[in-house]
């Protein structure tokens, strides 16, 4: 990816999930060209613990959309272009949802409870889908892109306006 370099000072990525965390630093890699970011690094811009940042990046390794380097100048590295790996992609190397379930049912005899819960599991796992089909439609250098048009419309040097 070339043009404009996004850079973070400060960043205030919703922590419901790993997923976003994960999009934030992966944008931020893959705006690096190659040149690895650390964890210390990551943590600074996402304003969290490097230890988040490493159990994240832990998950995206597994499956091969990341890299560690070792070494004093070592870091982590995208493993594919940002323009090929997919939201999907990352999405299910985290393995969590970010639809809520069901959860514990409260009278487990309830007859009504149960229809309601297998009604309520089956829009879920329609949601779930739906949404994991639309996340492969989109790109990490979508939202990379995405970013770079915010900030060009907003006249902004860095992806943060304060």
């Amino acid at each position: 990816m070339t043009g404009v370099i996004i850079r973070n000072i400060n960043c205030y990525v919703k922590r419901n999930s790993r997923f976003s965390v994960a999009l934030h630093a992966l944008i931020q890699m893959a705006e690096r060209s190659g040149v690895p970011a650390t964890s210390e690094e990551l943590a600074a811009c996402l304003l969290t613990n490097p230890v988040v940042v490493r159990r994240t990046m832990a998950g995206l390794r597994t499956v091969g959309l990341v890299r560690s380097a070792p070494g004093h100048r070592g870091g982590w590295i995208l493993m594919r272009d940002a323009e090929v790996i997919t939201l999907a992609e990352v999405y299910a190397a985290l393995g969590e949802s970010m639809l809520s379930g069901a959860g514990k049912a409260e009278s487990p005899g309830c007859l009504v409870e149960r229809a309601i819960s297998r009604l309520m599991d089956d829009f879920r796992r329609q949601a779930e889908a739906l949404l994991v089909e639309r996340l492969g439609e989109k790109t990490l250098a979508d939202v990379a892109a995405e970013v770079k048009r915010l900030m060009k419309r907003q006249k902004l040097p860095t992806v943060h306006a304060a």
